[in-house]
């Protein structure tokens, strides 16, 4: 460690329990971020700021307006920018130290194990079942810790899987949902909203657990999920204990012909209008639209007629569909929509049912 460098990271070099030996291990280790959104911003910045070697980042996304609210190392300059080339000029500018890859790929099964295999922790910022179960399971093949987080509304959960304990017990994220829920059961921060402090928080635990799994100091949350409640600030926290019946891809070869988007019930295709479709039709007439949204989700909708019938209530709030329209459901983003056309099919398999593709915000953005 050269002169300069010393005073970079002297503020936590003169910690009793951290020193120049957890300095060197972070200078020497190689983390890799899944999603540079709402949690790989901060914990990228702490991480780059820490001195932690080498950083990879995962996203094949680029920036867009809405991001900005949470995703603190993007400004509106970056709109439109693919968001690894963004981070990784923001990271060598704030830390020439750090060494920073790029992997503007979408990850899946079929990529994951090569891009995992060259770091030393995962850190997963992802937004999805699919890609959670994804990850977790190559983490699991390779022997590689994961540090887990998630955020809606104004919660967070933090947890740090496949590294094991005093005890040698480890646990990872199939054994805490060994199945995941059906895609009309949860909605995500697109769906539901989130505060935009909260991602910044898990974010940054995240960077935490990370820099305490390299360094070994402190006791990381292993087979442990951390929760925080932004509203009323208050925290708890549950274990998560191995599940001998778990199953999981057992061998590269099965993890590779494995199926996430399957596992997850995200596969299924239904009939769909796009949003400019949608605007003639509206134009057009005889058509029923039903807004399957929760009564108070917003935005309200005023700029054409709808009936609202929650999913939640579909199947006990049957409207009455004719043959001679064109029935068209839409929420935020099409995801519980193309559920409820697909009761709506059972229940009339005669009728045109069709889920606004991309939602109701895909319209309004097209409408502007």
């Amino acid at each position: 460690m050269n002169h300069e460098q010393h005073q970079r990271y002297s503020r936590q070099i003169l910690l009793q329990e951290f020193g120049e030996e957890a300095q060197h291990k972070l200078l020497k280790a190689r983390v890799l971020v899944v999603g540079a959104g709402g949690l790989g911003s901060p914990a990228l910045q702490y991480l780059a700021a820490a001195g932690v070697g080498t950083i990879g980042i995962v996203d094949n996304d680029v920036v867009d307006i809405s991001n900005l609210q949470r995703q603190v190392l993007f400004t509106a300059n970056d709109i439109g920018t693919y968001k690894t080339t963004v981070a990784r000029t923001r990271i060598v500018a704030q830390n020439p130290d750090c060494i920073c890859i790029e992997h503007t790929v979408r990850i899946d099964n079929t990529n994951a194990l090569d891009i995992i295999k060259d770091y030393d922790v995962v850190l997963d910022g992802t937004d999805n079942f699919s890609t959670r179960y994804m990850i977790n399971d190559a983490c699991v093949l390779l022997n590689k810790p994961l540090v887990f987080g998630a955020v809606l509304r104004f919660e967070g959960q933090v947890a740090v899987f496949n590294l094991a304990d005093a005890q040698g017990i480890k646990t990872n994220y199939r054994d805490w949902f060994p199945l995941p829920p059906q895609p009309t059961e949860v909605v995500s921060c697109s769906e539901a909203g989130v505060l935009g402090v909260v991602p910044g928080i898990i974010g940054t635990m995240q960077a935490t657990e990370v820099l305490k799994i390299i360094t070994r100091i402190g006791t990381p949350l292993h087979n442990t999920v951390l929760t925080y409640n932004a509203l009323h600030n208050t925290f708890y926290q549950f274990g998560v204990r191995a599940n001998p019946n778990t199953q999981y891809p057992a061998t590269p070869q099965e993890f590779m012909a494995f199926n996430y988007n399957w596992f997850c019930n995200i596969a299924d295709t239904v009939p769909t209008v796009r949003a400019d479709e949608f605007t003639q039709m509206l134009l057009q007439g005889n058509i029923l639209v039903i807004d399957v949204r929760e009564p108070n989700e917003q935005p309200r909708i005023t700029e054409f007629s709808s009936i609202n019938i929650p999913l939640r209530s579909l199947q006990t709030r049957v409207p009455t569909l004719t043959t001679q329209q064109t029935v068209v459901v839409f929420c935020q983003t099409g995801k519980r929509s193309a559920a409820a056309v697909k009761l709506l099919q059972q229940q009339f398999p005669m009728v045109n049912v069709l889920s606004l593709q991309g939602g109701i915000q895909q319209w309004l953005h097209n409408n502007k």
